[in-house]
């Protein structure tokens, strides 16, 4: 990519989160509840429920792109949040439907995963704004006011991508932190679906040609302001060479603390922000924050 354009994004970036940031805050009521590593109950069913609502707003987006509808009242708890926005995507392209077919019913089984696993500690699904969510996205990626990753395929695939580098990176972070060692394993399990998501998201938006590849990079430099730390991500094009695999010197893929999680999906970079972005009203269970 030429360098004068990964600056633009970048600055335009910078602008636009600053500008998120606040406008997250004042959404939030201006609540800012910072909780200690040393406070949090880290232990496996907060991370678990944490995973859980997560996993309830990346089957949402495919379900809803790939179906219209989203999920449904047996996988969703007793008091289910709203879900704004999201629509059937007019897939041009058969095998891209298909993968998100596939994508929309790996994320459907991770959250009734979650929902058996954890039983009568399930959360039930947050309120999700996907609508608002994207829309802020783009704006701070200048990718434009009313970026709607739902109008075509490529778009749609963006949209993922979003989701699918942070999925990775946030499982790689939280896997050491699990106790028991037969969840430890399913995460880790998890963990390498989403890889592989990840690297279908990334080698199909890199061969949709430069439009992309410089979304792509936009929404990377995105969430590098977000969480703070522009060294752990790398956008699908480097120096004019295809990434797909964002990763450090040793080929490990980059890890991601629960609340660097929560920052993205919040949409700010401040921490303790106790909602936000694609999570209006928070997301729900203990807030972890280490």
């Amino acid at each position: 990519m030429d360098r004068r354009v990964l600056t633009l994004n970048r600055r335009r970036t910078l602008t636009g989160m600053a500008a998120l940031a606040a406008g997250t805050a004042l959404a939030a009521g201006g609540r800012i509840t910072p909780v200690a590593a040393a406070q949090a109950q880290i232990d496996d069913d907060a991370i678990f429920k944490l995973a859980l609502n997560l996993e309830y707003l990346e089957t949402e987006y495919y379900l809803r792109g790939t179906t219209g509808a989203g999920l449904g009242e047996e996988d969703i708890g007793a008091e289910p949040g709203e879900v704004t926005g999201g629509s059937l995507v007019p897939f041009a392209t058969d095998a891209i439907r298909q993968f998100a077919e596939e994508l929309a019913a790996n994320e459907l089984a991770h959250v009734r995963y979650y929902r058996e696993s954890l039983g009568n500690k399930a959360v039930d699904r947050p309120a999700i704004d996907l609508t608002g969510g994207f829309a802020a996205v783009g704006q701070a990626a200048g990718l434009g006011d009313n970026f709607n990753p739902f109008t075509d395929e490529s778009s749609f695939i963006l949209g993922g991508m979003l989701f699918e580098d942070v999925g990775v990176t946030g499982y790689k972070g939280a896997t050491p932190l699990i106790k028991d060692k037969t969840r430890q394993g399913d995460i880790a399990g998890i963990l390498g679906v989403e890889a592989y998501h990840m690297g279908m998201a990334r080698s199909l938006l890199y061969q949709a040609g430069q439009t992309f590849q410089q979304a792509a990079n936009a929404i990377t430099v995105a969430r590098g302001v977000l969480n703070g730390m522009p060294e752990i991500e790398q956008g699908i094009e480097v120096d004019g060479h295809a990434n797909f695999v964002p990763s450090d010197g040793r080929g490990i893929a980059f890890t991601r603390t629960p609340q660097q999680v929560l920052q993205i999906v919040y949409l700010t970079p401040e921490t303790g922000v106790s909602s936000g972005g694609f999570f209006p009203n928070g997301v729900n269970g203990d807030l972890i924050s280490t």
